[in-house]
């Protein structure tokens, strides 16, 4: 571009009348040198693939994909305030040079402080921009979204907010926040949610949320519980409604659940893998719940703190491996799905705590994850809760880390990248990737 302007500079010494020329040119060299980058960084790149599934595999570009990743809820959040935005691609560049593929987040926040859905069906474009950005700059790291679409918690809003919505407007059927899984007026509230999430424009990418390879794909609800009803057939009729209805707007994608992963009160695992009794009364039932055909995978999350108590930090390592070997042998046998650890994560919390015991955790948890993907079985890869960076104490929870501020943990994470990737062939793809493989060695 600079040699374009001195060429029509040398023109117009020759001839005053090329003096609108040079004007013209600077023009568009200005607009180009302004912005002319950041339209090549979101508009002039190879088409990505999307991520499938063929059985109990997840499958990208012809080859099965095991997925070391994490949970960084708050990316919108951060990007809807510029003093906060920087975080965000902070964040993905951390996990990218980790060899990390996928990152859990909220694509909801539903009444209150920056609110997505301010009301049914009335948004915040603000926050959408925000939501954009944030797929826009997975993308430019390499990093794939796993967007989560409801809170079973009240945390931004949840099945709470929705089920006071209606009962203001005076059309609920009920106060319980368990109405949101029967209630007609709240189910055509969160369809209509859906919808318009699904069928979003980016504005910096210029695609549909749904056409957007960038995104894994969507998990209905943040732990869906539905302890009104411990039979388990509430819950499950709105899993098999909802998964239809988003699968009639978008087939591209990957959909989960959103489970926490408890059997339920007919399945005879509630006995013998169930954290406790207390797990088979939350009215949703893993097998259950994940064999609905829409349904592409299945979702587990990993807290043996909260979980188990009174229990020493072995008797939890060994409940974590027969919870983890139990789900993918699901997988594997009963489902026929890929089975995929979407949270865990180890207290600070506990009164004997220490680092070593929660790198412990987390490389039991990998190890298991390696094992399966080196055998070929449905343990699909992990996802842990959570991952900040500096600055962010108050977001964090008794589960946050900044992965680089401990050097054992953040070489754990960077190690399982590196063993994935070579299962899958995908090594020698990445110069700077396959370096850092070399140095963890």
């Amino acid at each position: 571009m600079r040699s374009y302007t001195r060429y029509i500079s040398k023109m117009v010494a020759g001839n005053g009348l090329l003096y609108p020329i040079l004007g013209f040119a600077s023009c568009v060299a200005f607009i180009y040198m302004s912005f002319g980058n950041l339209w090549l960084v979101y508009h002039e790149e190879p088409e990505l693939p999307f991520v499938t599934r063929n059985g109990t595999q997840f499958m990208l570009d012809g080859r099965p994909f095991y997925i070391n990743g994490w949970n960084s809820y708050w990316l919108m959040d951060h990007s809807v305030e510029e003093d906060r935005k920087p975080r965000v691609s902070a964040m993905l560049e951390a996990g990218a040079k980790m060899g990390l593929t996928v990152c859990r987040t909220w694509a909801f926040n539903d009444g209150g402080y920056n609110a997505l859905q301010v009301s049914p069906g009335r948004f915040d474009e603000r926050v959408f921009k925000a939501l954009d950005y944030v797929i826009a700059e997975a993308r430019q790291h390499g990093i794939r979204l796993l967007l989560s679409l409801v809170n079973n918690l009240k945390p931004y809003g949840g099945k709470t907010q929705y089920v006071k919505w209606a009962w203001e407007e005076g059309v609920g059927l009920s106060s319980s926040n368990d109405s949101f899984f029967f209630d007609p007026t709240i189910k055509r509230y969160f369809k209509n949610y859906v919808k318009t999430l699904l069928t979003r424009k980016n504005t910096i990418t210029g695609i549909e949320y749904r056409n957007d390879p960038s995104i894994f794909g969507w998990e209905l609800m943040n732990e869906p519980r539905c302890m009104s009803d411990p039979s388990g057939d509430t819950l499950q009729d709105w899993i098999e409604e909802m998964s239809a209805f988003v699968k009639s707007i978008d087939k591209n994608h990957l959909l989960t659940v959103g489970l926490e992963g408890f059997y339920g009160p007919k399945n005879p695992k509630r006995l013998t893998v169930n954290p406790e009794d207390w797990a088979s009364t939350f009215g949703s039932d893993f097998v259950r719940n994940s064999k609905v055909p829409d349904i592409d995978f299945a979702s587990v999350h990993i807290y043996p703190d909260h979980w188990i108590q009174g229990r020493t930090f072995e008797e939890k390592l060994t409940f974590v491996s027969k919870w983890m070997l139990s789900h993918i042998e699901d997988g594997h046998y009963e489902l026929g799905k890929p089975v995929f650890f979407t949270e865990y994560g180890f207290s600070n919390l506990n009164n004997d705590f220490q680092h070593s015991q929660r790198d412990q955790f987390y490389k039991t948890i990998l190890h298991i994850i390696y094992k399966s993907a080196k055998r070929k079985r449905a343990g699909a890869g992990a996802l842990v809760w959570q991952f900040f960076v500096q600055g962010m104490e108050d977001f964090n929870d008794d589960f946050g880390i900044v992965p680089w501020e401990i050097s054992s943990t953040y070489r754990s994470f960077i190690e399982q990248s590196c063993r994935l990737a070579k299962i899958q062939g995908t090594l020698l793809q990445n110069q700077n990737f396959r370096e850092l493989c070399l140095q963890s060695q």
